[in-house]
């Protein structure tokens, strides 16, 4: 169990240290980042608490997108990641994160 969502690493509001009083849990695993990249889909599942399941999108190449000006939302293809403001080498793999900025294709919205 190496990615944890706890807070016990987390310093105190005064800035102290916390103590460790217990040792990593199975219930505050994290796990590590999808990173979607632009191509055919490709999903895994995954298994979580209690035998649910999630879905983690290994790569897409469509997805719903708004246009903003007709309140409409459609399932439109994705062209190409143009801008990440975080990394350029989330531009340069074409990840698909939120807040990356894509080319849709325009079709569905004429």
């Amino acid at each position: 169990m190496g990615i944890n969502r706890d807070a016990m690493h987390k310093r105190r509001a005064s800035g102290g240290k916390r103590p460790k009083f217990n040792k990593k849990r199975k219930h505050t695993l994290g796990r590590q980042p999808a990173m979607t990249k632009l191509a055919a889909p490709a999903i895994h599942r995954v298994r979580t608490r209690g035998g649910n399941s999630k879905f983690r999108a290994m790569s897409l190449h469509s997805g719903t997108y708004t246009f903003g000006s007709f309140n409409l939302s459609k399932k439109v293809r994705i062209v190409d990641v143009v801008y990440n403001a975080s990394s350029n080498e989330l531009l340069r793999t074409k990840t698909l994160v939120r807040g990356a900025i894509v080319e849709v294709d325009s079709t569905p919205f004429k």
